[in-house]
């Protein structure tokens, strides 16, 4: 099993609830988060990008800083750990992406990969003017297909001409190239995003109650090996771990109680316009009256793995051993504290610890 940081470089991460703590995406409070995840072991770095916050008394996510300028700053004070920026694919032009793949690289010293954000949430994009229509709902993967085609291209090749249904470009000279081959993710939940990763992706980002992990890793893995490629899949969890079991429910329930209502209605809203069928927007959807344990929409549909050091630790060890998932990417309601209780006092106590990633 590795372990990731899905750093909060949206307003208060994610969580959507005034009961957690409440705190702009400052570049000094993801500095320190990575610092502090690079000390304790951790192995690499996921940032989201979001156009348009869901408002609400929190203001969830009404700030966000930039990815790949924030992963630029990020590269300059770590040393070891992966990084992975966001791209949101209709707001990026891919040979724009490609160059910034490369530049962060670079600087990063070949350890930058890049997660391929499609974009089902049309009120980001509607206020930029870059909505292409509501099609795009069910050709999201298509449009991405090609998109992967063309920074792979630029990555590996001379001189660049493509021609396809979404792109058309000439001779692109893309210079320098990176480093190492960059690792490409996504969060393929529908069947046709899961499709696409196990095409084109390295691994998959899920999110998805307990009982539906395995049978998503393992099918990720088959449909990979049909197109001969080693897929892996690395599920989303938020961290609740303190000295007691009661603790960590009392926290937990605290979030729950408080759940900002009015963002979630705004996110859920959006995601109903989705016609992309068992996707993260129906995940979002079906949240809504989850325990915290399966993933409340308090917590994103984020599942919440909670209690005492060693009972966290022992959930870890039973999803590893029950899921065959490759990984776990993690968030925290106080990311600091967070990274550092987990380093310190779940980390040791995991009978599969965390390997360094490769190729990232």
């Amino acid at each position: 099993m590795q372990y990731g940081v899905f750093i909060p470089n949206a307003t208060n991460g994610y969580i959507l609830s005034t009961g957690s703590p409440q705190y702009r995406p400052s570049f000094a409070h993801n500095v320190a988060i990575a610092q502090e995840s690079e000390k304790q072991g951790l192995d690499f770095l996921l940032s989201m990008m979001k156009h348009r916050g869901s408002g609400g008394p929190s203001d969830f996510w009404g700030e966000c800083l930039e990815s790949f300028t924030l992963f630029g700053g990020l590269a300059a004070v770590t040393e070891k750990i992966g990084l992975y920026p966001s791209v949101t694919t209709l707001a990026t032009h891919p040979i724009m992406a490609a160059r910034m793949v490369a530049t962060l690289d670079e600087m990063s010293g070949g350890r930058c990969g890049l997660n391929i954000v499609t974009g089902w949430n049309k009120p980001e994009y509607t206020q930029m003017g870059l909505w292409p229509g509501d099609d795009y709902f069910n050709r999201r993967y298509e449009y991405a297909a090609e998109y992967v085609d063309v920074l792979r291209a630029l990555w590996s090749e001379g001189p660049t001409t493509f021609h396809g249904e979404f792109f058309d470009f000439d001779d692109a000279d893309m210079r320098p190239k990176p480093v190492h081959r960059p690792t490409v993710v996504c969060a393929g939940q529908s069947p046709a995003g899961q499709a696409f990763t196990a095409r084109y992706g390295d691994r998959n980002f899920i999110m998805a109650e307990r009982s539906k992990v395995g049978s998503i890793a393992s099918g990720v893995k088959d449909l990979g090996a049909g197109e001969g490629r080693d897929v892996g899949t690395f599920a989303l969890y938020c961290v609740i771990a303190e000295e007691t079991d009661e603790e960590a429910d009392r926290l937990c329930d605290h979030i729950v109680a408080n759940a900002d209502l009015d963002a979630i209605s705004y996110m859920t809203t959006g995601a109903s316009l989705d016609t992309n069928p068992d996707g993260t927007s129906a995940q979002l959807l079906a949240s809504l009256e989850r325990p915290a344990a399966e993933g409340n929409m308090a917590f994103l549909s984020l599942p919440v793995i909670k209690g005492s050091y060693e009972r966290v630790a022992a959930q870890f060890d039973e999803i590893a051993v029950t899921t065959g998932i490759d990984g776990a990417l993690l968030t925290w309601p106080d990311f600091v504290d967070g990274v550092t209780k987990f380093g310190e006092r779940v980390k040791p106590l995991l009978t599969d610890a965390a390997q360094p990633l490769a190729n990232a």
